[in-house]
């Protein structure tokens, strides 16, 4: 990790406030609907959606329904909720993601949200071959655990220190997996800071800059239009989002 990843520091007590904003950004979701159904559908291919810490699959059942009516094959992690780095968490979804490829014969995308994106990004650095893409939702990858306002809520679930290193879970997480990946962040967020959420682009790297709190992200009509936008891209036919036009209005550029 970079030195100046290890200084980032956590999103002000103001911001973290303002992460109730998560509920109007659901009410937000529910009445875009109309305009989301307008996404690109998908080809059929699996989708594994991971939820963040504390967060079980309940959290991400609005993605995961609004992606299965866009035509894919959508899966929780089935691993209730995330209290972090337990003992065969990561066992667990490598056998889901074995599992998915199998039945369905496609590769699979993975969607992490939070810690859950963290966790995303490994299975596709072990088994590249099976996974088709991966999308993080506000995921701290390029951070220092303290640079969030959820360590220490961390710690007490997983009963580990925030710095605990798995030798299991890779030494490096900001190294980005070898396929197509995209980091959706704001610069809003209230737990994680943003700078540690964002990918550095490549020719398979990207990211999107959103105007959502953390614990909305899940839910917010922009993030749920990109995620549904990446996904429906032909396999290996990946290029980087195109915010021109409209979409300016609702993706600031991430590189000013």
């Amino acid at each position: 990790m970079s030195a100046t990843a290890q200084t980032l520091r956590a999103p002000s007590k103001t911001l973290m406030l303002l992460e109730t904003r998560a509920l109007h950004e659901f009410g937000a979701f529910l009445g875009a609907l109309p305009l989301l159904n307008l996404a690109p559908r998908g080809d059929g291919h699996p989708v594994l959606v991971l939820p963040g810490l504390v967060a079980s699959d309940i959290s991400t059942r609005p993605l995961r329904s609004f992606l299965k009516g866009r035509g894919y094959a959508v899966s929780g992690w089935k691993q209730g909720r995330n209290l972090g780095l337990r003992d065969g968490v990561q066992d667990s979804m490598m056998d889901l993601l074995r599992e998915l490829n199998d039945s369905h014969g496609r590769k699979v995308s993975l969607v992490g949200w939070s810690l859950g994106g963290l966790y995303a990004r490994q299975p596709a650095k072990l088994m590249p071959d099976r996974v088709r893409s991966v999308i993080t939702l506000g995921s701290p990858f390029a951070a220092g655990p303290k640079a969030t306002n959820a360590w220490q809520v961390y710690e007490i679930v997983s009963g580990k220190p925030a710095d605990h290193s798995d030798p299991n879970f890779g030494s490096d997480l900001s190294e980005p997996p070898p396929v197509p990946t995209t980091a959706i962040y704001s610069r809003t967020d209230g737990i994680c800071a943003w700078q540690g959420c964002k990918e550095n682009p490549s020719a398979q790297t990207e990211s999107i800059e959103v105007e959502s709190s953390h614990c909305g992200m899940g839910h917010h009509p922009a993030v749920v239009y990109a995620v549904a936008e990446r996904l429906a891209q032909r396999e290996g036919e990946w290029a980087p989002f195109d915010r021109s036009g409209w979409r300016s209005l609702l993706f600031p550029d991430p590189n000013r």
